[in-house]
């Protein structure tokens, strides 16, 4: 997002001329100019198009150029997220989308280039969604747990694209349950900006959360980088680069993504000694621990010890790490996390 100084570039007041609003398309190096109020406000957008149009229909480049101006643009917020200003820019055919606060100030510039242009990473994702997804009960009878949607997309394509927002294109995804209508679905990925390659277990000997890894490592070649796993249930925003530099300036075999999780004890809990007398009653304490979110850093080193064919589960390889002196590390996520696992957990992701 362009932001600061770089966004002044391409600011014009409401008296500007066609001229100077393509000077600062040109200085933006994009295809828009923002007009803006003393107070920062903006006022509407005009782009290299519409004053192209404005100059055919007998404009000169010294006519104000708010007579082209598009007075009412699509704008987002502040906290919108890099796939759904893709999703906007791709359903409105735009390349620029102007970021304005709740009062309307402008406070920066997505573009195209911007979102698309991130730095690509060389390392491979693994989305495990070959579970039943039982808990769901009725819901995941015809429908595997991944294509449940939130926000008019499956859960699993949120997770899709934002890795590919972090820069991971290279993504398999392990099947199982329903592993066709997955297929179907996300087919070779091209669609959300990646290349998908599926691992197929078989549905009736489930692999378990890791056993997946195994076929990765003997199916695939010349894995030399860390590889990103999640779990095909989660509604959560990460940044994937952000958990690779952690896990490298940690030198982990494994680096397993944890976020705090409170539990109130909804009764008086007794402190109770070895005679049986009680020394403190504390009614309905709060405890906090940190707990995984199903989400991996994993290194080659460590995908060595996931037997192949065999189930296995991310504790058990965390364990393995362990046991033979190999650094294990926690990667803090601070955002929200929601494992979609009930029906109450879908509905809370859906925001109901």
């Amino acid at each position: 997002m362009t932001i600061d100084g770089t966004l002044g570039n391409v600011c014009i007041g409401p008296g500007a001329t066609v001229r100077q609003a393509l000077q600062a398309i040109d200085r933006g190096a994009s295809a828009i100019a923002l007009l803006t109020g003393e107070d920062g406000r903006l006022l509407g957008v005009v782009t290299d198009g519409d004053i192209r149009r404005g100059l055919l229909r007998g404009a000169d480049l010294e006519s104000p150029v708010l007579d082209f101006a598009n007075a009412d643009p699509h704008v987002v917020g502040p906290a919108a997220t890099r796939p759904s200003v893709l999703d906007l820019m791709r359903s409105l055919r735009i390349s620029e989308v102007p970021v304005v606060d709740d009062h309307g100030v402008l406070v920066g510039l997505h573009t195209l280039n911007d979102i698309v242009g991130r730095k690509p990473l060389n390392n491979i994702a693994v989305i495990m969604a070959g579970g039943r997804g039982t808990r769901l009960g009725a819901l995941t009878k015809d429908t595997p747990k991944p294509l449940m949607t939130v926000a008019d997309r499956t859960i699993i394509e949120w997770i899709i694209l934002g890795l590919v927002e972090s820069g991971i294109t290279r993504i398999y995804v392990s099947v199982a349950y329903l592993a066709d209508k997955i297929e179907a679905h996300l087919g070779d990925g091209s669609r959300l900006g990646c290349r998908i390659a599926y691992l197929h277990e078989d549905p009736a000997t489930p692999l378990n959360t890791a056993g997946a890894l195994g076929l990765l490592y003997h199916q695939v070649e010349n894995i030399t980088e860390p590889v990103i796993v999640t779990n095909a249930d989660l509604m959560v925003r990460y940044n994937a680069a952000d958990l690779l530099a952690f896990h490298d300036a940690k030198q982990a075999a494994v680096t397993v993504a944890a976020r705090p999780y409170t539990h109130q004890v909804p009764f008086g809990v007794l402190e109770i000694g070895a005679d049986r007398s009680i020394s403190s009653v504390v009614e309905k304490p709060t405890v906090e621990f940190e707990i995984s979110t199903g989400i991996y850093a994993v290194s080659p080193e460590a995908l060595a010890m996931v037997p192949y064919m065999e189930p296995f589960s991310m504790p058990d390889l965390v364990k393995a790490c362990i046991d033979s002196s190999k650094n294990v590390a926690a990667w803090p996520i601070e955002s929200d996390w929601i494992d979609v696992g009930t029906p109450k957990d879908l509905a809370t992701a859906k925001g109901q």
